[in-house]
């Protein structure tokens, strides 16, 4: 008996059992199909099937990926910058951990009733709201460290390819046309309609234009007042449906069949639903995207997702007076892509800590592997066969529906190994021999893993201090300041001579210490870190190391 009969059979027996409701979900599973092709050894979460399954590439090392862009009517906030740090995230990883290229499209809706609703809030012209928009959004991406896509499109330049794609699904008897000029799509009559979201409640709209509640535009005809394209339907204007746009615009570059498109987890029904429907039937495919990747929300402390509607944002801008990009990145990969993150001042305190203990970390392994600290009780076999078991234990997680979380965990366990050797005083004051390239090895290794990640711990001092207006290299001239307040500080530690009026608390060991010189070099490190200058007193040496502007403690 073949599976089309046996599938009949079964659902005959459940209407008689007066369950025939379920008869969709009973064969959710099979609605997926794996894809033919390039195994990955990557397992991703699968929304259809509810569980991990194998990814499987159309061909070797290469990756089609659409992922939703935004619409561009306001300034995008932190809940925005959350999943596209998410997923910027994952990119590098398929690039930098697996040699996967991926060839990102993103696409950007810069026609929506949003967009014409604030422009004639502001009197302004629609294309140049959005266009204002769109630039401030990807200025906002640059400064989280988000790399662009490959290919980035807009609505208003697809026009024609639209038309053509609803044209198509209205031959084929999938959609229809009302008084209006808007096109709606037929849910009743797809059979697959249900297939990413299954519990979709199928009620008679009160609309008198629409079959079904569930049915969605295609088209929308025109109002008086709004921006409009010629067309063949009704009055003839008109512009995109949202949901339509997404799908021409991706099967105008990637095709007829995608590895991954991705977006934030509400855009799974209905918009990701109806991308798939829609898009199916215009191919004549049974699966147009192989998976369907959805980022957890971003939620603030006490209230719903991070949102305009709550009016409880935070503006990108805004966030990066306080907090660094790297801290946010960090932020974000302590948790699961998929996983809701709670933004609190607990949570950030806990990310810039971490993000700190980092640094503070990369600092004195480059100040121990130079001499200018005292020797720690360094043990090279074992270090070395721990950061070998690190790089195993990360591939493992990413591996795993690119579980940054263990990841991570297991790179912060590393630092504090490291760390504990670099600090601890060998027993009964005896020297211990040095062994800097074990303390290399790990540097190097930790650095690396957190920049394949897409965070920035690279170490700036020469390149990264370098002018377009002098010539002078700054890093020289910070190597020069150091070393002046160096030698300042050494002397008013351990000053010649005796102060008569020296006090208890100035005196150590026999020597006077000059508090006012101390003080002075202890303003002059201040002022540095204000420029993003670091400078850290290693006993007799002190370094610098530049980290970026300075960052005001979390509110």
């Amino acid at each position: 008996m073949s599976l089309l009969k046996i599938k009949q059979v079964i659902c005959i027996w459940l209407r008689k059992q007066h369950t025939a409701s379920t008869c969709k979900t009973a064969f959710k599973k099979h609605k997926w199909v794996l894809p033919r092709g390039h195994e990955t050894k990557i397992s991703v979460f699968n929304c259809i099937t509810n569980s991990k399954v194998p990814l499987v590439l159309k061909n070797p090392n290469f990756l089609s990926w659409y992922m939703c862009g935004p619409t561009v009517y306001d300034s995008a906030h932190l809940g925005h910058a959350c999943c596209y740090v998410k997923f910027d995230t994952i990119r590098r990883i398929l690039l930098n951990y697996f040699n996967i290229n991926v060839v990102m499209m993103m696409g950007v809706t810069d026609i929506d009733d949003k967009i014409i609703k604030r422009a004639d809030e502001r009197k302004e012209d629609p294309r140049r709201l959005a266009d204002h928009y769109e630039m401030e959004f990807f200025g906002d991406m640059a400064s989280l460290n988000i790399m662009p896509p490959t290919v980035v499109t807009k609505v208003t330049n697809f026009i024609p390819q639209i038309i053509n794609f609803v044209q198509k699904i209205i031959d084929k008897g999938q959609a229809y046309t009302t008084e209006d000029g808007s096109v709606y799509f037929d849910t009743k009559h797809y059979s697959q309609y249900g297939k990413l979201f299954p519990n979709i409640p199928n009620e008679n709209s009160s609309a008198t234009d629409k079959r079904s509640a569930i049915d969605f535009a295609l088209w929308k005809g025109s109002k008086p007042g709004e921006p409009w394209w010629p067309n063949p339907w009704g009055p003839g204007k008109g512009r995109p449906g949202w949901h339509i746009e997404c799908s021409a615009m991706a099967s105008a570059i990637l095709g007829s069949n995608i590895d991954i498109h991705s977006g934030g987890v509400d855009l799974l029904f209905p918009h990701h639903e109806n991308e798939e429907a829609q898009s199916c039937v215009y191919h004549g495919v049974d699966q147009w995207v192989n998976y369907w990747l959805h980022s957890g929300h971003l939620h603030v402390k006490g209230e719903e997702k991070m949102s305009k509607s709550l009016k409880n944002t935070v503006g990108i801008h805004d966030f990066l007076e306080s907090f660094s990009a790297n801290q946010f990145r960090i932020f974000c990969l302590m948790s699961p892509y998929r996983s809701s993150i709670e933004y609190t001042d607990t949570a950030m305190k806990n990310a810039v800590a971490i993000t700190k203990k980092i640094e503070s970390f990369l600092i004195d392994s480059d100040a121990y592997i130079h001499g200018y600290t005292a020797l720690g009780d360094v043990n090279e076999p074992y270090l070395l066969k721990t950061v070998s078991e690190v790089k195993t234990r990360i591939l493992g997680a990413l591996a795993d529906d690119f579980d940054t979380a263990t990841a991570m965990s297991a790179i912060i366990e590393l630092v504090g190994v490291t760390n504990k050797m670099l600090h601890e005083k060998p027993q009964h004051d005896m020297k211990c021999a040095r062994n800097p390239v074990a303390i290399a090895a790990v540097m190097s290794f930790v650095q690396q893993s957190l920049e394949k990640f897409g965070s920035n711990f690279s170490k700036k001092r020469e390149s990264g201090m370098q002018t377009k207006d002098c010539d002078v290299n700054l890093g020289r001239i910070l190597d020069s300041v150091v070393h002046f307040r160096n030698q300042v500080r050494q002397n008013a530690l351990n000053p010649p001579g005796e102060d008569i009026n020296a006090t208890t608390d100035n005196v150590k060991n026999g020597a006077v210490k000059n508090t006012v010189l101390l003080n002075a070099c202890d303003s002059l490190r201040d002022d540095l870190l204000s420029s993003g200058i670091h400078v850290k007193d290693h006993g007799k040496m002190s370094t610098w190391n530049y980290i970026g502007k300075s960052f005001k403690e979390v509110r």
